[in-house]
């Protein structure tokens, strides 16, 4: 029996930044939901349980730091692996972004080459 496609939620409010990582994730056979504030993708992840969250981290209202701190404290959501989307690849950020519970950070913008290969490598085994 097939196991059902790996599940991503994308959290990002640039809508070409949006459609660049839906279109190489969904190409690669990945489901993706879609959220553009974080507010409304904390609401999702509790929702649906994807297997990865990509969180952008400059969004509008909460920033993207925030919502990962907050699942962080949810039981029915801390097993979510999140990798932070940042178009601020400096070495701070990236420390920031795992003090606040991040798997891992991806740079933007986004290397369409190696993007699906880096989402994989952070979904569970069994993706």
């Amino acid at each position: 029996m097939n196991s059902p496609p790996p599940t991503v939620l994308v959290v990002e409010d640039h809508a070409l930044n949006m459609q660049l990582a839906t279109d190489l994730l969904e190409a690669d056979g990945i489901r993706v939901l879609q959220a553009e504030a974080a507010e409304d993708g904390l609401e999702l992840a509790r929702s649906h349980h994807p297997d990865l969250i990509l969180m952008d981290v400059q969004l509008p209202g909460m920033d993207g730091l925030t919502a990962i701190r907050q699942l962080q404290e949810d039981p029915d959501a801390r097993d979510i692996p999140v990798v932070v989307l940042s178009a601020h690849a400096m070495e701070a950020d990236e420390a920031k972004a795992r003090d606040a519970g991040a798997h891992g950070y991806i740079a933007k913008p986004i290397d369409t080459r190696a993007f699906v290969g880096t989402v994989r490598a952070y979904l569970p085994e069994s993706q």
